[in-house]
């Protein structure tokens, strides 16, 4: 008897989804390779630059077990700022704000 793991569906996806984006990819023409290469940069560039810019708030978080006010969510303070928002009624109250 066979067990099949619970991603085992989902490889055909995945191996279907790769061929799909290197057919794309190698129709493309030489000149839309690079500048496709090159947007890619500049996103991927900006992704790297948030993460880094976020990395020391994130270990502040993480590590700093001493202070439980930073793991406590301020609900006081949300709904003094979201009083002062111009945000209907209706839509705070499908973000759970209201």
């Amino acid at each position: 008897m066979q067990s099949q793991g619970s991603l085992s569906g989902t490889t055909g996806v995945l191996e279907k989804a790769k061929q799909f984006s290197e057919s794309k990819w190698d129709s493309l023409t030489d000149r839309q390779k690079k500048y496709a290469k090159k947007f890619w940069g500049v996103i991927t560039y900006k992704w790297r630059w948030q993460i880094a810019m976020n990395i020391p708030y994130l270990a502040i978080f993480l590590l700093d077990r001493t202070v439980p006010a930073v793991h406590e969510f301020d609900m006081a303070l949300l709904a003094t700022i979201t009083s002062k928002l111009p945000i209907p009624a209706f839509i705070s109250s499908w973000m759970g704000l209201g």
